[in-house]
């Protein structure tokens, strides 16, 4: 993470981060997340904010914190198309939200997504 987005907050932009690399591959089921003291002086952001964030990844069943150890990505056979699903819901409704601001009607935005699909697999839908 270079910025934070100033309409998010902070702790919620590192939940976010967090899942996106779980569901690249860049953290693993099993890996340990670094320490809430070395992510805050990474991000240069209060500890208190990166609990925050940690807590949330608890909460929401995606992280497990070990007593004297540390906070570990859970074990989960559905865990990555369970995290896929959400951020795609995410990522779509936002899209949708913002064709629709623009004036865009459903038919208008599917037809404008499958020109953009198939300009970038240069195909044609």
């Amino acid at each position: 993470m270079s910025e934070f987005d100033p309409n998010i907050p902070i702790y919620i932009q590192i939940v976010n981060a967090t899942k996106q690399a779980i569901v690249s591959g860049t953290l693993k089921q099993g890996d340990r997340l670094t320490s809430v003291r070395e992510r805050a002086e990474t991000l240069t952001v209060n500890p208190n904010t990166v609990q925050r964030a940690y807590q949330e990844l608890e909460r929401e069943g995606i992280c497990e914190t070990r007593r004297g150890t540390g906070t570990f990505i859970v074990e989960r056979e559905n865990l990555i198309e369970a995290l896929k699903n959400e951020m795609s819901r995410t990522v779509l409704r936002n899209f949708i939200a913002g064709m629709g601001a623009l004036g865009f009607a459903p038919d208008e935005i599917k037809a404008a997504l499958a020109r953009e699909l198939a300009e970038r697999t240069g195909g044609s839908h």
